[in-house]
């Protein structure tokens, strides 16, 4: 997976549209397009900064960790409606 898709799976899933995104950011939203298609590379501070706004911390750490984000976010989701089942 390239990392132009998670940026704009992130931003899609936050409901987010690319001028929103990159208002929040203070970017044009020819920035966010060029990322979201793999032509321009963020700085580490950006796309931290993106998914905050976007409030996609586990892809942030999977990325970070050379994880691979999908996998995280299955994990994790059985994970909480594990705990939800048992609380119930």
């Amino acid at each position: 997976m390239q990392l132009g898709s998670i940026f704009r799976k992130t931003r899609m899933l936050s409901g987010l549209s690319q001028e929103a995104l990159a208002e929040q950011l203070y970017m044009p939203r020819s920035t966010i397009s060029k990322v979201e298609n793999n032509k321009m590379e963020l700085k580490i501070s950006d796309a931290i900064r993106w998914f905050q706004v976007t409030q996609a911390p586990e892809a942030l750490a999977a990325l970070l960790c050379g994880v691979d984000i999908t996998t995280v976010v299955h994990t994790l989701s059985k994970l909480i409606g594990g705990f939800i089942s048992y609380v119930a």
